[in-house]
């Protein structure tokens, strides 16, 4: 045993100029980082490190060891609750112990040098476990940390250091790693604090991609909000080979985290404070120095660095990345670089856009937008679409899953993003961005590597659209004729759910306002031209059209409907459906009469209709009845079916099926029916899922119904498009169809064929 390693065995305190970047035993990898740094003359603030022998003379002397080894033994780490009583218990062991003369000594002497005669001297205190930072062991962020720590809370913030080595996940990482729990010890640093005026988190390396660049995240104050992902910080890129500054990111910081006494607090911003760039041009360029120089001292491994600044830059500590994939280099430069977003919001459209922002207030701007631009609105209507089909990408304020602009841009294959709040305010025209609609975030300017990523992705998704056929036919969700033509040619059956709601509000008049001014040819006649650019696209594959749903809140937003529609404290629950069909027969005649168009003059017998929201069995027999009396009587060459949204169609599926070809399921409105839930409350909103057992129940049930009854079963709800598990599931237990949005296509279609071959592969097995 060599000198050094009997010195460091019995040293308690190691001031950071005694450390070698080799003493991980002793001060752990975090206390053997600062060390080796300290040495090469980097910015780092004074400190110690209270070594590992300390900790493991402690356990021994306070008979704590035996009592963790008894509260470890035969836990099972997979049982959460019992998992989490052990290491509470443990670390009450360390909390309620009491410390030594010896050990307080050990403990004040480093700590009073440290002060230097300064009366308010705070430190930080960070774990530092030995085997912590490690590239084939990171335990980073398993233990603690404390700031503002004085001399009064100090020892205390010593055992909660080592408690800290007992946490639920800290042990189960042990468990599942065959990491000996008494094998690992811990080392306090114990370091002076640095008031930062910014502070944040350094990659040396880009942690996403490994490509040699510097990425840097900035925020105001406490480096804390950074870590802790509270706040979204300014993100710099550097080239070190030019040390040129390739991207800023900056954002705007709503309120700072600053040290007062011996806790912290947050301090709110104004918009002019956290709007500003967080870190000066020279610093940004100086700090990326310091972390290569770090990174070549570390034999170019690249390093994980947080950092502060007040007066000067300063270094708090280094860790190797852990997060950089093992690909080749080709294959890391082919990967986007995921830079901070401006905006976040819900993932209406997926796939990425770039271009210039052009902020739409109403239809009389739509001539601005071109082929290079992204859409921002508050909300999309439909008279927007022409400019929606040119656009780049799409962003709006306002709206959900369901909104105009979400179903229309997964329709023409337009990236979107909704429900920003604040997007048509925060960016400006001619600004340029690019939009991840999959995530639901948008980035400042154009994001080269992404784009490129995507326009890959596509040309792969081109070659993969082969002519995949399956037992189970795969059908599409369609709102926007202007999307037929597109959609049409990919491989899809025909169109399972074809919505005409949009149609009807671009006509810009209520169907009840223009019958009532001697309109309604016309309406009918523009409806019918709609529904025929659909038709047209799909024949011979079948349309299914679904006739008119609005609610009654929805029809109020068409000029005239104020006067028509009645005001519902439940518009869901309200007049709609079939009933309305029935209710309202001169709308509905209108209706029939464009669909009888499309079908005799335009000769597209490929479109068959299907009623929605049918309640009972009366009502469903009187819709038929005023069908009938207008020429669309159930034929061979005409299919009627009906949605099954109400709980009614499900327990009396057999009864229903006397006056129909088949159903759809839709899954969105049965689900909310069944469980009592509006989708759309937010209290509520955690209880809705498709994939409720009453509502697997329901399915199994009407599909069962179905095939007995010798009739075709469909769903064109949101839950195929969302969960594999729901195809998965549907496809086993024998549905007709399957119909599913635009962007889920090709994807759903190759599940489904991987399920009918395992299907069949295990009826095989049984033979």
């Amino acid at each position: 045993m060599n000198k050094r390693l009997i010195w460091l065995i019995m040293k308690g305190i190691l001031w950071f100029e005694e450390i070698d970047k080799d003493d991980i035993d002793a001060v752990g990898g975090k206390g053997a980082n600062l060390g080796a740094m300290t040495k090469r003359d980097l910015p780092i603030p004074p400190g110690y490190a209270i070594t590992s022998k300390v900790y493991f003379d402690f356990i021994e002397e306070a008979e704590i060891k035996k009592k963790i080894e008894e509260t470890l033994a035969d836990l099972d780490v997979e049982e959460t609750d019992k998992l989490q009583e052990a290491s509470d218990t443990i670390k009450k062991l360390f909390l309620e112990q009491d410390i030594s003369d010896e050990f307080n000594e050990l403990f004040s002497k480093p700590f009073d040098k440290l002060k230097n005669g300064n009366n308010e001297l705070n430190v930080a205190v960070r774990s530092s476990a030995t085997a912590e930072d490690l590239p084939e062991a990171s335990f980073a962020g398993q233990q603690d940390t404390y700031l503002g720590v004085n001399k009064e809370n100090y020892v205390q913030s010593i055992k909660k250091c080592w408690a800290s080595l007992f946490t639920a996940r800290a042990i189960y990482y042990r468990e599942n790693n065959n990491f000996n729990h008494m094998d690992v010890g811990i080392s306090v640093i114990v370091q002076k604090l640095i008031d930062a005026d910014v502070a944040g988190v350094m990659f040396s390396k880009h942690p996403s991609t490994g490509e040699n660049q510097v990425l840097i995240e900035a925020g105001i104050g406490l480096g804390e909000a950074v870590v802790s992902g509270s706040i979204t910080p300014d993100t710099y890129l550097v080239d070190p080979g030019d040390w040129k500054i390739l991207n800023k990111e900056v954002s705007t910081q709503d309120f700072k985290i600053i040290r007062q006494g011996n806790t912290t607090k947050e301090i709110d911003l104004s918009k002019k404070e956290g709007s500003q760039q967080k870190l000066s041009d020279d610093n940004i360029i100086k700090l990326a120095k310091i972390g290569k120089d770090i990174e070549d001292f570390y034999e170019g491994e690249g390093q994980d660095i947080e950092w502060a600044y007040s007066d000067k830059l300063y270094i708090l500590q280094s860790r190797p990345i852990t997060t950089i994939p093992e690909e080749n280099e080709e294959a890391q430069s082919a990967q986007s670089m995921e830079t901070k977003p401006i905006l976040k919001g819900l993932a209406a459209s997926p796939g990425i856009g770039a271009g210039t922002v052009k902020i739409i207030e109403d239809a009389s701007q739509l001539d601005k937008i071109t082929s290079e631009d992204v859409l921002v609105t508050t909300m999309t209507t439909p008279d927007m679409v022409p400019a929606m089909k040119r656009a780049q990408a799409i962003i709006t304020d306002e709206g959900g899953m369901t909104s105009h602009a979400a179903i229309v841009s997964r329709e023409l294959g337009i990236p979107c993003t909704v429900g920003t709040g604040e997007a048509t305010t925060k960016l400006s025209d001619n600004e340029e961005v690019t939009v991840n609609g999959k995530k639901g975030v948008v980035f400042q300017g154009i994001q080269e590597s992404m784009v490129e990523e995507e326009t890959t992705k596509k040309s792969h998704e081109k070659v993969a659209r082969s002519a995949l056929i399956t037992g189970t036919n795969l059908y599409v969700n369609l709102s926007s004729p202007d999307a037929a033509e597109s959609i049409a040619k990919r491989n899809v059956d025909g169109v399972g759910l074809f919505r005409a709601e949009f149609i009807a509000a671009q006509i810009g008049i209520h169907p009840q306002k223009a019958i009532k001014e001697g309109k309604s040819e016309d309406w009918s006649d523009k409806l019918a031209e709609g529904i025929n650019k659909v038709a047209a696209a799909f024949d011979p594959k079948p349309v299914v059209y679904r006739t008119l749903d609005f609610k009654t809140n929805e029809y109020r937003e068409l000029p005239g409907g104020e006067e028509a529609e009645p005001k519902e404290n439940n518009p869901m629950l309200g007049f709609r459906g079939c009933h309305r069909n029935v209710k309202s027969r001169r709308v509905f005649e209108l209706e029939l009469k464009a669909i009888k168009k499309v079908r005799d003059e335009y000769d597209h017998k490929n479109l068959h209709v299907m009623l929605p929201f049918v309640r009972t069995e009366r009502i469903l027999k009187k819709a038929i009845e005023i069908m009938d009396q207008n020429g669309l009587a159930r034929s061979k060459e005409f299919k009627l079916w009906i949605m099954v949204e109400v709980p009614s169609t499900v327990f009396l599926i057999d009864d229903f099926l006397k006056y129909v070809d088949g159903v759809s399921i839709g899954s969105n409105d049965l689900t909310q029916l069944t469980l009592g839930v509006d989708r759309d409350n937010q209290n509520l909103s955690e209880l809705f899922d498709e994939r409720d057992p009453a509502i697997l129940k329901a399915l199994e049930f009407v599909i069962k119904g179905c095939r007995r009854n010798n009739k075709t079963v469909s769903i064109c709800g949101q839950a195929p498009s969302v969960y594999e598990e729901i195809v998965e599931f549907l496809v086993k237990h024998g549905i007709t169809s399957i119909s599913v949005n635009p962007d889920r296509i090709e994807p759903t279609r190759r599940l489904i064929a991987r399920v009918e071959r395992r299907f069949l592969l295990n009826n095989m097995r049984e033979i």
